[in-house]
């Protein structure tokens, strides 16, 4: 019994042996991850149809400066760079990538803007407070930055967000405002205005329509209501935005 307990001893040992023999030596390597800084303010306004400069940015790996590349992207009109003559929200985007290869990644949010008098254009950046079939329920939905209203070549306007940032703002679901709403001002002093078109909301699809719209010049304010029925099984809401005109 000794002599088999001996032996087994030995070809667990043998095994043994062999498997780390076989095993591949465990090297490990040390990477530094980019840091960039952004400069300058953010988010950078821009009044419609002037010079922006990029204040930029700078990227370090350890105590190596790196190169950064810089991307613009508009947000609500489809725009791939960044154009001053149009307004809309620009995100810029800085990225350096490391000698492992390795990415980091900044933004800066750039936005262009033109505020009409809302005797003669409604165009604007606006902050806003919204609500849905009458309930405005918290802070999240009160003084949202920023709904655009913006004009088209054509003399219509085009609305950034027909339901007030409700869901991109205050539920903060990302990509899920209702853009292309379009209005058409027949005669801004007396409160009459088309809105051909219908809309859908890019996170929940459904069907929505921009029912009437007023301005108050004096208070620097505009009511937008949109009404959206859901998709399947349809729920209606009516959406009430009151827009005030700002100035950064």
């Amino acid at each position: 019994m000794k002599n088999i307990k001996k032996l087994c001893f030995l070809v667990l040992s043998i095994t043994t042996l062999i498997s780390c023999s076989n095993e591949p030596e465990i090297g490990s390597t040390i990477t530094v991850y980019p840091i960039i800084t952004v400069s300058g303010t953010n988010p950078f306004f821009v009044p419609l149809g002037t010079t922006y400069t990029d204040p930029g940015a700078t990227a370090k790996a350890g105590s190596t400066t790196i190169p950064v590349t810089t991307v613009a992207t508009g947000k609500y009109r489809g725009t791939k760079t960044l154009d001053t003559s149009k307004a809309d929200e620009y995100l810029v985007t800085y990225t350096a990538t490391n000698s492992d290869g390795f990415d980091a990644n900044a933004s800066r949010k750039v936005i262009v803007y033109k505020n009409g008098d809302l005797v003669n254009s409604i165009e604007g950046l606006y902050t806003c407070t919204i609500s849905r079939n009458g309930v405005t329920p918290s802070d999240a939905y009160r003084n949202i930055k920023y709904i655009h209203i913006w004009k088209n070549t054509d003399g219509t306007y085009g609305v950034s967000d027909s339901f007030g940032g409700w869901y991109e703002y205050g539920r903060a679901i990302a990509d899920s405002e209702t853009p292309g709403g379009i209005i058409n001002a027949v005669n801004i002093s007396t409160n009459t205005f088309t809105f051909p078109g219908t809309l859908t909301n890019s996170y929940f699809g459904g069907s929505a329509t921009i029912t009437s719209l007023t301005v108050d010049a004096a208070s620097k304010k505009v009511v937008l209501t949109c009404v959206w029925n859901t998709a399947a099984p349809v729920t209606v809401y009516t959406f009430v935005a009151t827009l005030t005109q700002v100035q950064p």
